[in-house]
């Protein structure tokens, strides 16, 4: 059976001040199943704190259940008193990338790099509400209609689902019996 890892980052930006309006500069965190290439959230906002990483997390853990391992950089949400609290309340490892290695976690770089590409830069969020939802849409659309080669040409949710009915398939199903002793 795999190890279930997800993968952490964060990704910036910030609009410029055009016609007397700024957007603020805003931060998201990304979340990654290493396995399937599935982007799983991708939480917006002005800030980013520990608590609410652990709190999307522990979202993410009631829907899909608990990974063994969380990769992630050395940002200060991450290295945060409450998400490791929540990490060994729940007995999941964190694995810190070393300073200055990206390549530690190279597939949450590779994804943020192409989430920077085809969703922050080419889109103009007019509010946080309005880039919320622009990156759930491309969210959806990057697992839902663009097959990866690296998973067989599926896209991330039709690998996840496949491999999740592998897992049903081999499961066995409990027969009670008498007990003697």
């Amino acid at each position: 059976m795999r190890e279930r890892v997800i993968g952490l980052e964060e990704a910036y930006w910030v609009s410029e001040r055009r016609a007397g309006r700024t957007i603020t500069f805003c931060r998201t965190s990304t979340i990654v199943d290493n396995y399937s290439r599935e982007c799983l959230a991708i939480e917006a906002g002005q800030s980013m704190t520990g608590a609410e990483v652990a709190a999307v997390v522990e979202r993410l853990v009631l829907e899909r259940g608990a990974p063994e391992r969380i990769q992630c950089d050395n940002g200060s949400e991450f290295i945060s008193r409450s998400l490791d609290k929540w990490a060994y309340e729940n007995g999941v490892v964190m694995d810190f990338s070393r300073s200055g290695k990206p390549m530690d976690n190279a597939m949450i770089e590779s994804f943020n790099g192409t989430f920077r590409d085809e969703c922050l830069n080419v889109n103009w969020f007019l509010s946080m509400e309005d880039a919320r939802e622009k990156i759930e849409k491309w969210r959806r659309d990057y697992n839902e209609f663009r097959p990866h080669s690296s998973i067989g040409d599926l896209t991330p949710r039709q690998f996840a689902d496949k491999y999740e009915d592998s897992l049903r398939s081999q499961k066995t199903p409990f027969i009670a019996g008498p007990v003697f002793g």
